[in-house]
């Protein structure tokens, strides 16, 4: 287990070196795809936990993420077809994609109590990074005001993510 705390903190570290560098101050589009980059990738993530965890609460966040971020990706979306906009693929998503898919074969090796406790952990990690990626980096560069006031909405409902798993983690120990 200490093996996969280690591993888990250095994806952690990639996972916000490649937010906080890969685009310095990126485009709207760019920002459109990391945005809704993140949201599959937790997508991806709880439906890889529904299919592996028997545990109430761990299945219970797992289906919320499910939900909620395919709504927000489902709004993203709208918007950019609205504004007439193209997502545009950046080293930032492709960095987040990689580090995602690392993720889920590591998790996808788990069962039981070690793996509802590896999932969670990394929930709350990864929705910290988002968030704070969010805060310092997307709201601030995004240059349409819809596309910010968008950003701001998804920043209150993951903070909202980031302490629910905060509190299945402690249920967990």
């Amino acid at each position: 287990m200490k093996t996969f705390t280690a591993v888990l903190g250095a994806a952690c570290l990639a996972l916000a070196g490649s937010l906080a560098t890969a685009a310095e101050k990126p485009t709207d589009p760019q920002i459109a795809h990391i945005a809704y980059s993140a949201g599959v990738i937790d997508v991806e993530a709880a439906k890889l936990a529904l299919s592996k965890t028997s545990n109430p609460e761990v299945k219970a966040f797992a289906e919320l993420m499910r939900k909620d971020h395919e709504a927000v990706n489902g709004m993203a979306l709208d918007l950019v077809k609205k504004l007439g906009v193209t997502p545009e693929d950046n080293a930032t998503s492709q960095a987040l994609a990689k580090a995602a898919e690392e993720k889920r074969a590591e998790l996808g090796k788990l069962d039981g109590a070690a793996f509802d406790k590896a999932y969670i952990e990394n929930e709350v990690a990864y929705h910290r990074q988002v968030d704070d990626a969010l805060e310092t980096l997307l709201i601030p560069s995004a240059q349409n005001a819809e596309l910010k006031s968008l950003l701001e909405t998804g920043l209150k409902l993951f903070q909202g993510h980031e302490q629910h798993a905060e509190h299945v983690a402690a249920e967990l120990k």
